[in-house]
C-alpha cells in the first residue's frame, strides 16, 4: 500500500497534469486523481464529491493533497477536505516537477512526501541563452 495523491485545482489543471505524468512514466506508482473546482462553484455543494474523490485514492496510507494556488478556492476546499479524518497532508503551488517528484518518491510515508513535494515546486533553473 502506498500514499494516495489528490489533485485539488481549477478547472484544466489537474487532469492535464495526470495525463501529462501518465504519458512520461506510463505507469503511476501512486493511486492519483485530479479534481477540478469548475469556476462558480459553491465550495460546501462540491465538498461531498471531493471528499469522495480523497477516498478513492485512500488505501489506508493518507492522501497528498496537491493544489494549484494557495489561498484559492481549490486550496480552501483541500483545507477542508484535511480535517473529515482520513489522515492528508496539503502542498500548494502545483507544477509538473512537483508531481513527477512526488511519483519517483512513492515509497515515502505521508509524513515525508509534502518535503519532496516541495522540493519539486522550488527546482527551477535559469537558462541564459542569450
Amino acid at each position: 500500500m502506498a500514499v494516495g495523491l489528490l489533485l485539488v485545482t481549477h478547472e484544466g489543471i489537474g487532469t492535464a497534469l495526470i495525463a501529462v505524468a501518465r504519458g512520461m512514466l506510463r505507469n503511476l506508482p501512486l493511486k492519483a486523481e485530479a479534481f477540478e473546482v469548475p469556476f462558480e462553484a459553491d465550495p460546501d455543494a462540491i465538498l461531498p464529491q471531493a471528499s469522495a474523490a480523497m477516498r478513492r485514492v485512500d488505501d489506508g496510507q493518507g492522501v497528498l493533497i496537491l493544489t494549484d494556488l494557495y489561498g484559492a478556492t481549490p486550496s480552501n476546499l483541500a483545507a477542508r477536505l484535511a480535517r473529515l479524518g482520513t489522515p492528508a497532508r496539503r502542498v500548494s503551488a502545483l507544477n509538473l516537477p512537483m508531481l513527477l517528484r512526488v511519483m519517483n518518491y512513492a515509497e515515502l510515508d505521508l509524513d515525508e512526501l509534502p518535503a519532496v513535494a516541495a522540493a519539486g515546486a522550488r527546482n527551477g533553473v535559469i537558462h541564459d541563452d542569450a
